[in-house]
């Protein structure tokens, strides 16, 4: 006891402030469950496992630890399933996942010699006691950082709810045998609770559902609101809400609808509160009525689980268990699987792995880190990588043989999996989307992440690994005199249209009708690639040559070619309220949703590589008035803001398209969200702003300069490459590091794009498939995402916390494709 008092200036009792770790350990994975538990520092309250709790003594001298463990309960009997009364999950009255439940037991350890005090015990000091029991009491930063409580997004009451208009025109609606009144359809009816007229709702993709009466409806009379018939229940059980929840495996959509109310007008599910007195109207008693049809969202799910759900995650199918380093499945903490997809195939890279799991021990990491390791992205990307890769946590997990005999438990052929918690608060700090639990896009988060691990790499690029996806896009523009311009830019996705009109399976279409099967577009990848490169229109395009607007021809290429190449398919659109949908499409008279890709297991693109500023091609000029320069158009400036960005960034992506358009707008705005220089002023530049021959200031940037310098250096050298490269290196004393280098002050050059290695590496370029993100949902902002990834001469399935060898990987269905670049 003499040497605990001796530590008790090292012991703090923990303030309301602090944030307290006791369900994971900072460096690694483990846990109370774990064999050697955690050891909580009771002077940080950072949590550490068996096999790292001294290194954290060895860098900061904390002595005093409290050490949790967490032993299972024996149970007598299977605990009962309860049926959930709230939109809860780990509260009472919500979702009951039988996991086991198990016993604490606490300690005091103090390091180095890891002598033990019993807790709870009166012969502790006061303040040591006080500390544990704060800690004890504690819900923990991990619980405090997840959203447990899963309540549903909410319908809005519709704003034609209180004042509806409702004609006397005498309908009285029986309470049941109802018929569309424009054709025979019995089923998927629709009351309009303004003149009470029954009729069919929309037509689906596979001739099922109803003739579109309802909504012709509305077209012709605006009456805004309608219900759907054998929908309607006084259930008070239902709360009125769609919910998405996770559970176990299965990704639920249940309907607590008291009713399904739809509003054309708003064109949304909505809520009527006023329901049971617009029904009364037509003298239909609300407490009468029983549910009889399926909901809108149940009928999407219905449609999604039998055919494109199954698929995706090879339900149905005995999927072979894997373990060992390189299997470990990811836990969901609540609509994380764009996270989990995409790390997965992320860390499958040569790249990642190199850097975060084979070039850098957990301790280095640690060492390196602030005094809060768990807010350090490159400590919390190398306890990922370790524990992804390592296979210390990718074993079967345990099962009890028996309730009575706790000492006995035998392996199931499922794993645990790791939770990402501390990663993902690390990489979504601050974000207004990731910090969620809401659903993400899984592209959106991987150039997320990717800018992020960029950030912290800028010091030393040379080990950057997400330069390992980093390429250059170069575009062509010509213009009616004849005369060309070239843009250039980096990226790390190559997003694509799906060229509809290339389906190869037209055919298949008319057989569609009669026909329960479902087929749908099959597009060729290598079509969706050429589409990428063919040339295009540019309406507006201001020459220079001419003084005036014309239009342009553009036609794209790359400047190099990446070790691993994102192909990004467009199967969304951006519908009415700008919410990404999956891609509507008509081909004969007939609505399709979703396209499938035919992708090969190695693609060539060779032919993509740019070929720059070709011999007797003119430059147009830059040396144009500043009057004359190109103008938002403010038809698309005003279409961006009223989807939520700011003024200046939707003139700029308007003026850098050439007014294309609002998706290439759009699409230019996502990919430069966080350009250093998005906020500043558009300036123009003068009159006698110096002629920059784009040629040289090519040079300068396949030497690895930032274009931004490039052309100041340029500007201030009068054109000449050799003064300019010099004046990099050596830039006057009156420039500021800032005007020199945008992104370090310590590195005035960025290193060279990634190519290949070798001459032949300039000329072929040929990538074979190593993995795919799938998605599922009408949204990339709902439903759900797999990763499938080529390890070891086969398919794995990565859905989250399983991982099996997948026996038919949906390659046709993918969203996001990984190339590996083949070495020459």
């Amino acid at each position: 006891m003499e040497l605990l008092r001796a530590n008790l200036s090292r012991v703090r009792i923990p303030e309301p402030t602090n944030r307290i770790y006791k369900q994971e350990c900072c460096i690694s994975f483990d846990t109370p469950k774990s064999e050697g538990g955690l050891f909580v520092d009771m002077n940080s309250f950072l949590a550490f496992g068996k096999d790292y709790v001294g290194w954290n003594y060895e860098k900061t001298g904390n002595p005093v630890y409290l050490h949790i463990k967490e032993t299972q309960k024996s149970e007598s009997e299977d605990r009962p399933s309860k049926k959930p009364t709230r939109l809860a999950i780990g509260h009472e009255g919500g979702f009951d996942n039988n996991d086991p439940e198990y016993e604490e037991s606490y300690e005091i350890v103090i390091l180095p010699d890891y002598v033990t005090f019993p807790f709870p015990s009166v012969e502790l000091p006061e303040k040591v006691r006080l500390a544990v029991d704060a800690v004890i009491m504690n819900a923990g930063a991990e619980k405090k950082e997840q959203v447990a409580s899963w309540t549903a997004d909410k319908k809005i009451v519709s704003k034609h709810a209180m004042d509806l208009k409702q004609l006397d025109n005498g309908v009285i609606v029986p309470p049941s045998g109802w018929k569309c009144e424009k054709c025979d359809k019995t089923d998927n009816l629709w009351l309009n609770l303004t003149d009470g007229s029954i009729l069919c709702g929309r037509s689906n993709w596979d001739g099922s559902g109803g003739n579109d009466h309802a909504v012709n409806h509305y077209n012709v009379t605006k009456y805004p609101l309608a219900v759907k018939l054998g929908t309607i229940t006084d259930d008070l059980e239902a709360a009125g809400y769609n919910i998405i929840c996770y559970f176990k495996y299965n990704y639920l959509i249940q309907n607590f609808g008291s009713s399904d109310v739809y509003s054309y007008d708003e064109d949304a599910s909505i809520l009527d509160p006023l329901l049971a007195q617009h029904l009364q109207h037509f003298g239909i008693d609300f407490s009468s009525l029983q549910k009889t049809e399926m909901t809108t969202a149940e009928r999407e799910l219905d449609q999604n689980t039998n055919f494109d759900w199954n698929r995706i995650q090879e339900s149905g199918q005995e999927v072979e268990p894997l373990f060992g380093a390189g299997y470990t499945g990811l836990v969901n903490l609540g609509n994380s699987c764009y996270l989990a997809a995409t790390m997965q195939v992320v860390f499958s890279t040569r790249g990642f792995c190199s850097r975060y799991y084979l070039d850098q021990r957990l301790k280095t990491a640690f060492d390196t880190a602030p005094a809060d390791p768990t807010v350090d992205l490159n400590m919390q990307l190398t306890k990922l990588a370790h524990g992804l890769l390592s296979g210390k946590y990718s074993i079967p997990a345990s099962k009890k043989e028996n309730a009575g005999d706790a000492a006995h438990s035998t392996l199931t052929a499922k794993q645990e999996g790791i939770p990402p918690r501390m990663f993902k608060s690390v990489i979504a700090a601050k974000h207004p989307e990731f910090s969620t639990m809401r659903q993400q896009d899984a592209l959106e988060f991987f150039l997320h992440f990717i800018d992020q691990v960029e950030r912290i790499n800028t010091a030393k690029p040379n080990f950057d690994p997400s330069r390992s996806f980093k390429f250059g896009i170069e575009e062509r523009l010509e213009c009616s005199s004849g005369k060309v311009a070239y843009n250039k830019r980096n990226d790390y996705i190559l997003s694509l249209n799906i060229p509809l009109d290339k389906a190869i399976n037209k055919g298949e279409f008319i057989l569609l009708l009669s026909s329960d099967e479902i087929v749908r577009p099959r597009v060729k990848l290598m079509d969706c690639l050429h589409c990428f490169s063919a040339p295009e229109e540019l309406h507006d395009f201001y020459s220079t040559a001419i003084n005036a607007k014309t239009t342009a021809i553009k036609t794209a290429g790359l400047t190099s070619f990446p070790d691993y190449l994102v192909l990004h398919m467009r199967k969304f659109v951006l519908e009415e309220g700008w919410v990404p949908k999956k891609l509507v499409i008509v081909l004969l008279w007939i609505g399709f949703t979703d396209v499938y890709i035919d992708v090969p297991g190695t693609i060539d693109i060779s032919h993509m590589r740019s070929k720059g500023l070709q011999p007797g091609e003119e430059l147009l000029s830059e040396n144009a008035a500043s009057d004359d320069k190109i103008d938002a158009n403010e038809d698309i400036v005003l279409q961006l803001v009223s989807m939520g960005f700011q003024h200046l960034h939707c003139q700029k992506a308007a003026i850098n398209t050439f007014n294309a358009g609002v998706e290439e707008a759009m699409n230019w705005l996502l990919n430069h969200m966080n350009d250093p220089d998005i906020d500043e002023p558009i300036v123009k530049e003068p009159k006698g702003a110096p002629f920059i021959d784009p040629s040289t200031l090519d040079t300068l940037i396949n030497f690895g300069f930032e274009e931004a310098i490039a052309r100041k250096a340029l500007q201030a050298s009068g054109g000449d490459i050799e003064r300019a490269t010099e004046w990099i290196f050596n830039p006057p004393s009156e420039m500021s590091n800032m005007d020199v280098t945008p992104s370090s002050s310590s590195a005035a050059v960025d290193a060279p794009l990634p190519d290949g290695e070798g001459n032949f590496a300039l000329i072929f370029a040929e990538y074979r498939l190593m993995g795919l993100v799938s998605h599922i949902g009408t949204s990339t902002h709902c439903g759900h995402y797999v990763a499938h990834i080529y390890k070891e001469g086969r398919w794995v399935i990565f859905n989250d916390d399983k991982v099996g060898v997948s026996k038919n990987p949906p390659i046709d269905m993918g969203y996001l494709y990984f190339f590996e670049r083949i070495d020459s």
